[in-house]
């Protein structure tokens, strides 16, 4: 009886997740409550970050079962063994494989955004195309380096654009085996925007302009605002129409916040609706980072270097925004100031209230929320476009 006791200890133990821990596991976990640690602790954008590092450390629990990366490493992949086999994860997975969670994001976003700094600015709309070129000159660089495709290269430079979900959107477009370290790279850079923008944004500018005070901007009329979602949806998807889903999605959810005729709609897309997606998209993007799929031969060091190329991504975008808007201090006699132009990524509102908080520490009377949105939610705009042009060239 004794015996017949200890080998069902003996069993259970060899059974569980303690057994069948590795080192990789056991980093990966650790990677996990750093990410915790910042959410939590640092309120580092806790709504993201949350999602996404419980995400990564209930997926590196060994057993767990709850992702199956081989289910998704087939070609092509096999939904129904996925619907009977896979754990939830991998159920919730599907809205992000099969680009479902992305627009709906963007519905949320466009429900939620004011785009009144914007059409009172027209102006700032440069800054936020200027944030672009990070996309495009780490599009460059990955080619460079010869270690990706033309498609795997586009996928992982619109992560310098700061906008998680379009990085998955385009993603899943175009090198979906890239999917998850291209994802987690993308909300781990948009959830440390106030870790990584500040250096670049002082080492570009000098105080003087940093202590710039922009004038109050003009209000703008209801009219202006119910006709600007209606007016870029018909010029940009006609323009780029391989655009069309992000940007119909992000012009629809703005037309909810301002017609005033749809406040439940509105309330649903910027509340109830995008919170339900975050917690999903989150949870299946942390879960992407598992020590199983990392553990594949090479797919370690390609991680990685999406990760290099993504951050690099990022700091160039916000350091041409930056440059953009002292182009623009010096054309204007020094009333435009440069700190703004770090919000054209679109990291909404995050890279906004970071242009603010550097503004007020050069100078308390500083107030450049508002004048920073501008470019901020021309940068949401202009990094769904970046995404439709890369989709044309190497679609």
């Amino acid at each position: 009886m004794w015996q017949n006791f200890v080998n069902a200890i003996s069993d259970l133990i060899q059974e569980s997740g303690f057994a069948n821990m590795t080192p990789l596991h056991f980093v990966m976990i650790v990677i996990a409550c750093i990410f915790l640690y910042l959410a939590i602790v640092k309120k580092y954008e806790p709504l993201l970050l949350v999602p996404i590092s419980f995400g990564m450390l209930a997926a590196n629990l060994p057993l767990g079962g709850l992702m199956h990366p081989e289910l998704w490493d087939k070609t092509p992949i096999d939904y129904g063994a996925i619907l009977h086999e896979g754990g939830l994860f991998d159920i919730l997975y599907l809205g992000v494989k099969l680009g479902i969670f992305p627009p709906l994001i963007f519905l949320g976003i466009g429900a939620m955004t004011d785009f009144g700094p914007l059409i009172a600015n027209p102006s700032s709309l440069l800054l936020g195309a200027a944030a672009q070129f990070g996309i495009f000159g780490t599009y460059a660089a990955a080619m460079a380096l010869g270690k990706f495709t033309e498609k795997q290269a586009a996928s992982i430079a619109i992560i310098g654009g700061a906008d998680g979900p379009t990085a998955i959107w385009l993603t899943t477009k175009l090198a979906p085996e890239l999917l998850g370290p291209i994802a987690l790279a993308a909300y781990s850079y948009m959830a440390l925007v106030p870790v990584i923008q500040p250096p670049i944004m002082k080492a570009l500018t000098t105080k003087k302009e940093r202590e710039v005070v922009m004038k109050q901007l003009r209000p703008v009329s209801k009219t202006e605002k119910i006709l600007f979602p209606i007016v870029v949806t018909l010029l940009t998807v006609l323009l780029v129409p391989s655009a069309a889903p992000l940007i119909s999605m992000l012009m629809l959810g703005n037309l909810f916040r301002e017609c005033g005729v749809v406040e439940r709609l509105s309330d649903t897309a910027q509340n109830a609706l995008i919170n339900i997606i975050t917690i999903c998209l989150g949870l299946t993007v942390g879960a992407t980072a598992s020590a199983d799929k990392l553990s594949q031969p090479g797919f370690g060091l390609q991680a990685l270097l999406i990760i290099v190329l993504g951050l690099i991504a990022f700091s160039f975008g916000t350091a041409a925004g930056v440059l953009f808007g002292k182009i623009m201090y010096w054309a204007t006699g020094g009333k435009v100031n440069p700190l703004i132009g770090s919000a054209g990524v679109s990291a909404v509102p995050m890279a906004a209230r970071v242009s603010q908080k550097v503004g007020q520490e050069a100078n308390p009377q500083n107030f450049l929320l508002m004048h920073a949105m501008g470019p901020n939610v021309s940068g949401v705009i202009g990094s769904a476009i970046a995404a439709g042009v890369l989709l044309s060239m190497v679609g």
